[in-house]
């Protein structure tokens, strides 16, 4: 996947956002600020983290006023310590204050999930274990948070339920069992999507293998019990762990030799990282 977004879906993100937000006009700014006022100001970090999302901050003030100009003084995906400032805005004034709360929403948010990664991504260093994220995200805005998955170091699992084929609990339930579903996934689905299986059990991770998944995900499991079938599996496919993975336990998952940790918290419980944006004199 890209480590780019593109124009179209930013623009159409940022559009319905300033529409919430700033609707037919921000009355306070209106009432309080000259129409042809101009000002100076930067976005600054108030605590340590990875920057994620600074291009979609600049296409909010930018949708509101192109002459606002809008310089990044740290690239994407960087590590900055508090007090950095991480943007330099000048122009018209009013377009700024406007364009402030839904450019720091977005700013904080990716900027939190790409934080939050990164410590994952540290924590398994060394090992061969890729962390990825799921599709527990915010509805309306996957494609800033799998971005920001990949600002921070980690890697993004299928996109939605077009572009990859994963069967779960119910899957296979509803298929009758996982012989069944595989080899109706195998059937119906095209030649280049790999058949990835969920298993909760050392007796469904035998049965997945049997039935020829190319990736097991063992849902749920202790270290102990993650160790067991990847000795089990011995590289027949490959391994994905997910369910309940914490900074504590993901380097003991990640030294059993698995191939992938997918953690929904990336994207559903990264706190926002602090940041504000500052008006400066004159």
């Amino acid at each position: 996947m890209s480590d780019t977004l593109a124009d179209g879906v930013v623009r159409a993100i940022v559009s319905r956002a300033l529409a919430e937000d700033v609707g037919p006009g921000d009355v306070t700014t209106e009432a309080t600020v000259a129409s042809g006022a101009q000002c100076r100001a930067e976005i600054v970090a108030r605590e340590g983290g990875v920057i994620a999302g600074l291009e979609v901050a600049r296409a909010t003030f930018a949708a509101l006023d192109r002459e606002v100009a809008f310089e990044a003084l740290v690239a994407e995906g960087a590590q900055v310590e508090a007090g950095a400032a991480v943007a330099r805005l000048t122009g018209p004034a009013r377009a700024v204050l406007a364009g402030e709360r839904t450019a720091l929403n977005f700013l904080q948010r990716m900027s939190g999930i790409a934080s939050l990664t990164r410590r994952y991504v540290d924590a398994v260093q060394g090992t061969k274990a890729r962390i990825c994220d799921t599709r527990k995200t915010a509805p309306g805005l996957r494609a800033l948070d799998k971005y920001a998955v990949r600002a921070g170091g980690g890697h993004n699992h299928r996109f939605g339920l077009f572009d990859g084929l994963l069967i779960k609990d119910n899957h296979i339930r509803a298929a009758g069992g996982i012989e069944s579903a595989v080899r109706l996934a195998r059937g119906s689905a095209h030649h280049v999507l790999r058949v990835e299986v969920e298993a909760q059990t050392r007796s469904e991770v035998e049965e997945a293998l049997s039935a020829g998944a190319d990736v097991i995900m063992l849902d749920n499991m202790s270290p102990d019990e993650v160790a067991r079938a990847v000795g089990f599996i011995a590289g027949r496919c490959e391994v994905e762990v997910s369910g309940g993975v914490t900074l504590e336990t993901v380097r003991a998952l990640a030294e059993c030799g698995v191939d992938y940790i997918s953690i929904g918290a990336l994207t559903h419980s990264a706190p926002a990282l602090d940041l504000a944006l500052e008006f400066g004199d004159g």
